[in-house]
């Protein structure tokens, strides 16, 4: 009789506390699907933001007159067809010279990272002793703590005369010192989303592997690299994104000249750079101001198909490892 009563008092209890624990959990629910939409909905508005100030050169008749598409991605007559110079009595607003910089530096920068980058993820990944692997991983991803101004401090004052000294260029500030000093940088992305990639492929692939008579390299060459394709991709959109989008080494390292030349020597201008030298003293409202934005969206653009581009190629990937038809 006692124990049913004692059954009676607590049930209500129980369920008392059930449903606060409910109620605890759909609260944490909910504020954890806020800040998710958050995020989203502020990625939205810069992006919104970003595209309405780039509208003003399609909506305003000065703004059209003196930054059409043609002038800013075709050549126009004169000695230099190609120039960026939007604040003089005739304002140059080419492209093409931003475009060629940028691709430039960036080229270099990825050439350098990635066989670094993936490399030394496959090293410690599948080589290093336990030790050396505690110690490589935190050295390598310490390089992404260093702020970019140190690093283009640094490519300005100790990299700059030894590159110019190795490769016997003419200029101190070019397009082989930016992109070597951009590969500090995101070394440390490609390193450590590849290392991952790399860790997370099946111990049972190697063992299968290493039962048919492969050795440890070929093992890490044939089967664990291959079957990492995917995360390393990744990897590599990300160094490139923010190689894309680096600023303060660019526009420390790169001479900041628009001249279109893919010779590696040669003084360079990237799209970032450019928002960065002339966003603090443009005159708000000018065509020249929603070109910087325009500039923006572009980047945005560029990074989103490349980014589109990836994704297909890495489903790509995924369905011949796993043999999926669909």
């Amino acid at each position: 009789m006692e124990q049913g009563l004692t059954r009676a008092v607590a049930a209500p209890r129980l369920s008392a506390a059930a449903r606060r624990r409910q109620l605890r959990e759909k609260a944490v629910a909910g504020f954890i699907t806020l800040m998710a939409f958050t995020g989203i909905a502020a990625l939205v508005l810069i992006i919104v933001f970003v595209a309405k100030e780039a509208l003003t050169l399609f909506t305003d008749a000065d703004a059209r007159h003196e930054a059409s598409l043609s002038k800013m991605f075709l050549a126009q007559e004169g000695r230099y067809p190609f120039r960026w110079q939007p604040v003089s009595d005739t304002p140059k607003v080419s492209m093409i010279p931003l475009f060629v910089g940028t691709l430039k530096i960036t080229l270099v920068s990825m050439l350098v990272a990635v066989p670094m980058g993936v490399f030394s993820a496959l090293f410690v990944a599948e080589f290093a002793p336990r030790r050396l692997r505690e110690l490589l991983k935190p050295v390598i991803e310490l390089l992404a703590g260093i702020p970019s101004v140190v690093l283009g401090f640094f490519a300005l004052m100790v990299l700059s005369p030894m590159v110019k000294n190795l490769f016997n260029l003419d200029r101190p500030l070019n397009g082989t010192l930016a992109g070597l000093a951009l590969a500090l940088a995101i070394v440390p992305v490609i390193f450590t989303v590849s290392e991952d990639a790399l860790t997370a492929v099946p111990r049972s692939y190697r063992e299968a592997s290493l039962a048919l008579g492969a050795t440890l390299w070929e093992t890490a060459w044939k089967v664990v690299l291959p079957a990492a394709a995917p995360g390393i991709l990744a990897a590599c959109v990300l160094g490139f994104g923010r190689a894309i989008g680096e600023t303060m080494i660019v526009l420390m390292a790169s001479g900041n000249a628009d001249i279109v030349s893919w010779n590696l020597g040669d003084s360079a201008r990237s799209l970032s750079a450019t928002i960065a030298a002339e966003m603090g003293e443009v005159v708000v409202g000018s065509p020249h101001y929603a070109l910087l934005f325009f500039i923006g969206v572009e980047l945005f653009i560029f990074t989103f198909v490349l980014n589109m581009a990836a994704s297909a190629w890495t489903k790509k990937v995924l369905q011949r490892l796993t043999g999926s038809a669909s």
